[in-house]
């Protein structure tokens, strides 16, 4: 299903495939060859989302773009079934497997795999043909890999990051209310959304 959000409607090349039970919402461009399998969510809140030629996101993947963190998927690339994500740049010829997560500012070099359940954080470089192990963290520039039972050095380097700004564009000092509040009026948005139709193919 193709939406129309903040104005902007999906760009889908004639050469791929859209499942009937996807969702694509504004400024989302796919390109030639891409598929874009069923339950997936591609959704472009003020940011776009772009997935290269070749590349294939499966089903219930979801890939978001916020504004100053498009979400820009290159050629030939596997997004794994339900895997996230937010914000961030993926070369090509990349393989993120199943459940991986990967945070706004994060950038996947080309050849890179990030493999099941691993995170990789905010404004973290996976460089060309670097491996995130299973359920490993990926953290900072240049990266470091923990597994996730060393949760004190994870966090010793991930404050510094700067998630809340990143993700949220607010400091640390702004209270869980205060912050979802905003969130509510920013997907709040949603509530204008409207139909644009099918993907062609569709019935």
């Amino acid at each position: 299903m193709l939406m129309r959000h903040r104005g902007l409607d999906p760009d889908v090349h004639p050469d791929a495939f859209v499942a009937a039970t996807a969702v694509l919402i504004g400024d989302v461009r796919v390109a030639a060859g891409a598929r874009i399998l069923h339950g997936a969510v591609l959704s472009a809140e003020d940011g776009g989302v772009s997935i290269g030629e070749d590349t294939v996101v499966m089903e219930n993947a979801l890939i978001r773009g916020r504004a100053g963190h498009p979400s820009a998927i290159g050629s030939a690339v596997m997004i794994g079934p339900h895997v996230h994500v937010n914000g961030s740049v993926v070369g090509d010829e990349v393989f993120i497997a199943t459940g991986a997560a990967l945070f706004p500012g994060s950038r996947i070099d080309d050849g890179a795999e990030v493999r099941i359940n691993a995170v990789v954080q905010v404004n973290t470089v996976v460089s060309k043909g670097m491996v995130v192990p299973i359920g490993w963290v990926a953290v900072g520039n240049p990266v470091q890999l923990f597994s996730p039972d060393r949760h004190d050095e994870i966090w010793a380097i991930q404050r510094e990051l700067g998630f809340v700004q990143t993700v949220y564009g607010v400091g640390n000092d702004v209270s869980m209310r205060d912050l979802m509040h905003s969130q509510s009026d920013f997907y709040g948005h949603h509530r204008n959304d409207t139909i644009v139709g099918p993907v062609a193919g569709e019935n």
